[in-house]
């Protein structure tokens, strides 16, 4: 059976062919990184957390974070040896093959752009709050809410607005946005710092009891929130959920092509982000449950606005105006992330063949990708306009984990196939921390809503559907085409090329 495996050598042969302008350093590579995790996930989801876990959802954090260091271990190791765009796409063409490739890519949308859509309503629940408390401005839920909210409105204005934005600033450039990235990053960070001070002071032990009101292991109740629908809870389900806080930081990866001196760069951006996320997480959520309570019937559980209830709640309501404030300027900078991954990836599908070409058009002037990151902005738009936060929450998370399995079992795949390669990064004891990682992704997989589980399938049935009628037939290894202009013929040339 021909499995289409790409060599390592094609891989970068096509990337030599059609690069990207490399500008970015391990600075604005970790600041990527966190840029994308640190976001909706801790300003928001930390009240879905409450819902599922109660006080326990400290340890939904804790699983969520190893699960997410030992993959960065392997992201490390192969995106140091590839350094390309694509992320975990790339890596599985090398691995795998064009089917499971394309799986991964098309799953790869739910992690990025599925995810960016719920930052966007995130974003758009704390500047609705804001525009209340500061101006007395109430916004009728029609135009905040969309149609499967628990309070159904017609369209999600607010967020539509600012996944526009964002995309018009990522037409802009690469480095551009990055600068701007970093600015937003800072912001956030110094905003958790000034709630941690606030909180951490006032923690109640009585507030941690009882600790696990729902048990471990995911299963499903009556939602509370939403007569006739069944919720998943549990330890395990929170961390499910609130995985999405952590989703972000392999977009480093996917700005690879972009990076100068990627072997040294990428590795130091991976882990760099998902360290720092992951402390400020955990002292986060300490400083939440402790100071207000997180039991799953509480109102912190409720709030769309998590950290800055907390803050009103314990005396502080000019830090939870701050907050508020700084949740809707750096918020987008959650967006930027993602959106900057997903399009890096859907570019490099292109490129391959598997998507049409002119989406791989580089921008004259700005030198980025903008057809596809057009195209990504009205998609995320309309998902963030349409959908409520937790469903694209969950949904986003099922794309990733599927991705991060792939991570981890081709870091091994690739050791015992070229085990000469050149490996500027080393996944230490790889057999034993890749396994380890594709076993917690596949843990919380199933810990994922039914519901969660059946879209994704659905969607997957829909990209296979695709493959078939189109990347099949017309991706470079189905024709035989390298990467190199001579093996192109001159239609096809001189469409890559404008």
């Amino acid at each position: 059976m021909d499995w289409r495996i790409k060599s390592l050598d094609s891989i970068l042969a096509t990337a030599r062919h059609k690069p990207l302008t490399r500008s970015l350093g391990a600075f604005q590579l970790t600041m990527l990184g966190i840029g994308g995790t640190i976001g909706t996930g801790i300003f928001v989801l930390t009240a879905t957390a409450a819902s599922k876990a109660g006080p326990a959802m400290m340890i939904s954090f804790i699983i969520c974070g190893v699960v997410c260091l030992l993959t960065a271990l392997a992201y490390s190791e192969l995106a140091a040896m590839i350094p390309v765009s694509g992320s975990a796409y790339t890596f599985s063409y090398a691995t795998f093959g064009e089917v499971a490739a394309w799986v991964v890519g098309w799953a790869l949308v739910l992690e990025y752009a599925i995810a960016s859509s719920a930052v966007a309503v995130g974003w758009s629940g704390y500047m609705v709050g804001l525009a209340n408390r500061f101006f007395n401005i109430t916004i009728p839920s029609t135009w905040v809410h969309g149609p499967f909210d628990k309070d159904p409105g017609l369209i999600n204005l607010p967020a539509m607005f600012i996944a526009l934005a964002v995309t018009t600033l990522l037409v802009v450039g690469t480095k551009e946005s990055a600068r701007f990235n970093s600015v937003l990053v800072m912001i956030k960070i110094l905003t958790l710092c000034m709630f941690l001070a606030l909180a951490l002071p006032l923690i109640h032990t009585a507030n941690f009891h009882p600790f696990m009101p729902l048990g471990f292991f995911a299963h499903e109740i009556p939602d509370p929130f939403k007569p006739g629908i069944m919720a998943s809870v549990g330890v395990s389900a929170a961390a499910a959920t609130i995985f999405f806080a952590f989703v972000g930081f392999d977009a480093v990866s996917t700005a690879a092509e972009e990076t100068v001196n990627p072997n040294r760069n990428i590795p130091i951006g991976l882990i760099g982000a998902l360290g720092i996320s992951t402390i400020l997480y955990m002292l986060v959520g300490i400083a939440a449950t402790g100071s207000v309570g997180a039991q799953p019937d509480s109102e912190l559980a409720k709030s769309s606005e998590a950290l800055a209830y907390v803050l009103h709640t314990i005396g502080f309501p000019w830090a939870g105006n701050l907050l508020s404030i700084a949740a809707v300027i750096a918020l987008p900078s959650v967006i930027l992330a993602l959106m900057f991954g997903q399009t890096r990836i859907f570019f490099v599908m292109a490129r391959d063949g598997l998507l049409p070409p002119v989406l791989s058009r580089i921008h004259p002037r700005f030198h980025t990708p903008y057809v596809i990151t057009i195209a990504t902005g009205v998609f995320v738009a309309v998902f963030s306009a349409f959908f409520p936060i937790d469903l694209l929450a969950d949904v986003s998370n099922a794309g990733t984990l599927l991705a991060f399995v792939a991570v981890a079992i081709g870091v091994l795949v690739l050791r015992v196939r070229d085990p000469q390669r050149r490996r500027p990064f080393r996944a230490p004891v790889v057999w034993v921390t890749a396994p380890l990682a594709a076993a917690g992704c596949g843990f919380l997989f199933f810990s994922l809503s039914t519901l969660t589980k059946e879209l994704f399938v659905g969607w997957a049935v829909i990209g296979l559907i695709f493959y078939v009628l189109y990347g099949r037939t017309r991706s470079n290894v189905a024709r035989g085409i390298i990467g190199h202009d001579e093996d192109l013929d001159s239609a096809e040339a001189a469409s890559l090329k404008h």
